[in-house]
């Protein structure tokens, strides 16, 4: 007996034919919408292959600046993601920390930053901080902003992803003689991040999108650079390219979010035929050298 129809029944004739009915209707609707829109577009003269040229023309600018304000989302994007994934692993390991001196105020951090949204940081790190003496320019004041909030959810995943480990591994460990700074980062951990890759992943591209933010410090990053574009020619030509403008934005948007996550991916099957290439070599060796016995060399 197949684990589906443990779990549930299986849908009998009727019902895969109205599982189909109802798969080719949806697909036709979403067509139809499509279609619907596309047909709108070509009234209104948005479709014509001008409007589209300007994205591609060097002589109109568009293409440097648009590269120039990818640059600058990439730059302060990489930054926060490496700075609030490890500040978000080292948060994790307070909030498990057994004393509870280190335990709580880390859940608070945690707490904290989670719950003020992400606008109010950015505003804060830009006009509070330098009154205190902290130098601050746009750049420095989206970073942090992007580091603070996305530190504390991913000290929530990171803690998910170590509970989730079965408790057998620490305890093998700690048999071993490990010390448990060892059992964290040479056992938790390593199973911990190939577990929650996906939410890990998912969330940094949260990061990369909520960099747009940065128009609110003056920060020239895509969507802000997309904007001063449209006002650009607006003012120039009327309302004439804004569709174009936007969507060529929100296209690269798209293809860097799918490159992240076909990283991800690859790092996520190497890491897993590691594991596996890793666990095979064990099963293979000898009995006795695989309880530590024999002292002899392992046959080649």
């Amino acid at each position: 007996m197949s684990t589906t129809s443990v779990l549930f029944d299986l849908p009998g004739p009727r019902a895969r034919r109205r599982q189909r009915i109802g798969t080719v209707v949806g697909v036709l609707v979403v067509i139809g919408l499509i279609a619907l829109a596309l047909w709108r577009l070509g009234i209104n003269g948005q479709l014509e292959a001008q409007r589209w040229a300007i994205l591609f023309d060097p002589a109109s600018g568009v293409p440097q600046a648009l590269g120039e304000a990818l640059v600058n989302t990439l730059a302060v994007a990489a930054v926060a993601m490496v700075a609030a994934t490890v500040l978000g692993a080292l948060l994790a390991v307070g909030r498990l920390s057994e004393h509870a001196w280190v335990r709580g105020p880390v859940a608070v951090v945690i707490e904290f930053f989670r719950a003020v949204p992400l606008l109010v940081l950015i505003l804060f790190c830009l006009l509070f901080l330098p009154t205190v003496g902290v130098p601050m320019t746009a750049f420095r004041a989206l970073a942090l902003g992007l580091t603070l909030y996305n530190m504390a959810v991913l000290a929530e995943i990171f803690r998910a992803g170590i509970l989730s480990v079965d408790r057998g591994q620490s305890e093998a460990a700690m048999a071993l003689g490990m010390r448990k700074s060892q059992v964290m980062t040479l056992v938790l951990l390593p199973q911990a991040v190939r577990r929650m890759l996906p939410v890990l992943v998912a969330q940094l591209v949260v990061l990369l999108k909520d960099s747009s933010l940065g128009f609110i410090v003056g920060y020239i990053e895509l969507l802000r650079q997309a904007r001063s574009l449209v006002e650009f020619f607006n003012f120039q030509f009327g309302n004439t390219y804004t569709f174009q403008l936007y969507v060529g934005a929100a296209v690269i948007y798209i293809v860097v979010n799918v490159l992240l996550s076909q990283l991800a991916r690859i790092v996520e099957a190497r890491t897993r035929r590691s594991a596996k290439t890793a666990a095979t070599a064990e099963a293979e060796l000898p009995a006795d050298v695989q309880m530590g016995g024999g002292g002899g060399a392992v046959p080649v």
